[in-house]
């Protein structure tokens, strides 16, 4: 299947110099082209305080180094930019991002229709703003006054209470039934659920948080914050070339995501246009988010000696690679042995029991962040993954894989699964309109 997607690749800002590279898959840091949107003034002023320096010891050299030099464009992870408009809502095909927040919230009492399709329409304006680089209407916090966009997206959902609060019963997606239980979650309801969710991202904290922020003025007296997690991953240009993410853990994080090449990928993560019986029509072009906050035991993992961490995972912590062999993106050959006549990945290993040949083929598409809220009583750090799924329905995504995980997978014993919800993300929104509008307006 061919991705219909076309908002994943960074829309280049007027004036921009250089070549732009071409969006790289979700789950690596690549993907974000070294476009430049300003020059660069300070480049100039470092560069001549460098020449005084030298220019103590240096002679000709000092003084010729010292010479004021005409500003230089330089790429700027801060210039990457996507649209807001589009068939389907910014990030989810996007590389994830080094800061991100998740964001549940409830409608207030009294709250009906029209005063829901009111906050969509605002959040929607703001949105494609912010991604744009521009400011929200009103006086905005001012984080992020002096940087560009820095690969900005916004994208909404609604959970299924929704429905019911603004009597739209008969309009939700089968599709959105509540996830089954599992015999691992321990599960928090306080952070888990919402009738609406918000997923920001950014490569720059300050323009995630004036993001945050911005939305949730918009909200104000119309919805309250139900709960918040913030999460964090590498910074783009931290390593050398596009690398697969790393979580806390250590390990590579993303490997086996679909990719948007891959002929059934928008079959895999999109509604088809026009909907079925699992899914309304108002949901073509959209897509099914599972958000868990998955804490990571990290005392107990980082105890256990490398040889087992990689059994338990069944790649290889250095490079990703499979235990079979080969480099990290080489097929993971579940009948391999070696020479003890034993699996060379183990029968419980993380990467077999998710394996979509061990699912049915069930997949997902992987964008998550990692968090770090501190440390329990007993000073164990509270850190893990904020795990965001994507999916064109979680019946044949999310819960087959997690079903058979939850049965024999040698990952369960390091993570706790605390917080749970499951939301319908719409199709993007057309230029003057919003998210949610054939929903709300239908």
């Amino acid at each position: 299947m061919t991705s219909s997607t076309g908002s994943a690749r960074p829309v280049r800002p007027a004036g921009a110099t250089g070549p732009a590279d071409a969006a790289g898959a979700p789950g690596t840091d690549g993907g974000r082209p070294p476009v430049s949107r300003r020059r660069l003034l300070g480049t100039a002023g470092a560069t001549g305080a460098a020449g005084l320096a030298l220019g103590a010891t240096g002679g000709v050299l000092g003084h010729a180094a010292a010479q004021p030099a005409p500003p230089t464009a330089l790429s700027s992870v801060g210039a990457a930019a996507y649209p807001f408009h589009g068939r389907h809502q910014p990030g989810i095909v996007q590389p994830v991002q080094a800061h991100g927040h998740l964001l549940a919230l409830d409608l207030a009492p009294g709250t009906d229709r029209r005063a829901t399709a009111g906050l969509l329409r605002r959040w929607s304006r703001t949105a494609a703003a912010l991604m744009a680089g521009g400011t929200a209407d009103g006086a905005g916090t001012g984080s992020a006054l002096d940087a560009g966009p820095a690969a900005l997206t916004v994208t909404f959902g609604f959970g299924a209470a929704l429905f019911d609060r603004l009597g739209l019963t008969s309009r939700r997606p089968d599709a959105l039934a509540p996830l089954p239980d599992f015999s691992a979650d321990a599960l928090d309801r306080r952070r888990s659920g919402g009738e609406l969710w918000v997923q920001i991202g950014a490569d720059d904290a300050l323009v995630a948080f004036d993001a945050l922020r911005a939305l949730q003025r918009d909200g104000d007296g119309v919805a309250r914050v139900r709960w918040h997690m913030s999460g964090f991953n590498r910074t783009p240009g931290a390593a050398a070339g596009p690398h697969t993410q790393r979580n806390l853990m250590g390990q590579v994080d993303g490997t086996n995501n679909p990719k948007e090449d891959d002929p059934d990928f928008a079959r895999r993560v999109f509604v088809p246009s026009g909907g079925d019986a699992r899914h309304p029509e108002w949901m073509g072009g959209g897509s099914y988010a599972v958000v868990r906050r998955i804490r990571m035991l990290l005392d107990d993992w980082e105890r256990r000696p490398l040889a087992e961490q990689e059994r338990v995972i069944g790649r290889r912590k250095a490079d990703g690679a499979p235990l079979s062999g080969g480099t990290e993106t080489t097929p993971v050959d579940l009948e391999r042995r070696g020479a003890d006549g034993r699996l060379a990945v183990p029968a419980n290993a993380h990467v077999r029991v998710s394996a979509p040949e061990t699912n049915g083929g069930a997949a997902m598409l992987r964008r998550s962040y990692s968090y770090h809220d501190g440390h329990g009583p007993d000073g164990s750090p509270d850190a893990g993954l904020l795990f965001v799924a994507w999916q064109a329905d979680p019946l044949t995504g999310f819960v087959p894989v997690q079903r058979k995980l939850d049965r024999g997978d040698a990952l369960s014993a390091f993570v706790r699964h605390e917080a749970s919800a499951l939301f319908a993300v719409p199709g993007g929104a057309a230029e003057g309109g919003y998210v949610g509008q054939a929903l709300l307006e239908g």
